[in-house]
């Protein structure tokens, strides 16, 4: 009777947790650059039930023996193994901001899983270590320094932070920054051949899973990619989509709360009626 409580509530704290991560997913809808988590639910080890009974045989010394019989397996509830983004490419919005830059993907060769791998622009925090964005949402601080919109640095080629004069700065397809014809820098673009080993840190952030910094695409012949000024890359959530697992976590949530209360009663009959004593 309590194994089907622990089934049920595993069931439920599983289905709690994949709508916490596709409402911050609806959230996000419009945040440039995101990224969708999505998850994978797994299930415990299933258990074998057997029932054993003792026999006696029927003979003048009527001997006992074992008797085993199998009943079925009993499933113990299932998990949410891991949560991991979905690096899509978004689709492109036009915004003629010239401090707004949109990376995207053309040609990337498949990395050590056999998977597709991934570009980022390099940017560095207040600690000096090295992070990694997809939202181009830039612009110039007072001293006149290229960041994001939560302060780390956009970095060029040589990983330094990128100062410019004014906003009147082109950018050409590969990521050439000019100022009144005269080259400045170029934007540095880190390229992740394992996009398992990339970690969400929030304000459109991600980090290495083993805080080593990514190589450089920039000298890479098997990558292609464009950069497109006065562009940002939107979201790649599915609105629809995402709605429809949130009513499917919410219904499938709903059934293992109804299962929990038919247990509660079930427990309540015994303790309360099966039980008495009379």
């Amino acid at each position: 009777m309590f194994k089907g409580f622990y089934t049920a509530t595993a069931g439920m704290l599983s289905q709690q947790r994949r709508t916490d991560m596709l409402t911050n997913n609806m959230s996000n809808v419009n945040t440039t650059g995101f990224k969708a988590d999505q998850s994978s639910i797994r299930a415990f080890p299933e258990m074998l039930i057997e029932r054993l009974e003792i026999e006696k045989l029927s003979t003048s010394r009527s001997p006992s023996i074992g008797h085993k019989e199998e009943i079925g397996r009993l499933n113990t509830g299932v998990y949410m193994q891991e949560i991991i983004p979905n690096f899509m490419q978004g689709d492109l919005q036009e915004t003629t901001h010239s401090t707004d830059i949109a990376l995207v993907e053309r040609e990337i060769p498949l990395g050590d899983e056999g998977a597709k791998g991934g570009l980022f622009f390099v940017v560095q925090g207040p600690d000096n270590t090295f992070r990694y964005t997809r939202n181009g949402n830039f612009t110039l601080d007072q001293a006149g320094f290229l960041t994001t919109n939560s302060g780390e640095y956009v970095l060029d080629r040589s990983r330094k932070p990128i100062q410019l004069q004014s906003e009147n700065f082109k950018v050409d397809n590969q990521g050439n920054i000019t100022e009144d014809n005269v080259l400045i820098a170029q934007l540095d673009i880190a390229f992740a051949n394992n996009l398992q080993n990339i970690v969400k840190e929030g304000n459109g952030l991600y980090r290495t899973n083993d805080d080593q910094p990514l190589p450089t695409a920039l000298e890479n012949d098997a990558i292609e990619y464009t950069l497109n000024q006065g562009f940002i890359e939107r979201s790649n959530v599915d609105a629809s989509q995402t709605m429809t697992e949130l009513l499917t976590a919410y219904r499938a949530f709903e059934a293992n709360q109804k299962v929990m209360q038919a247990y509660d009663r079930s427990m309540d009959k015994a303790v309360n009626e099966i039980g008495r004593v009379r």
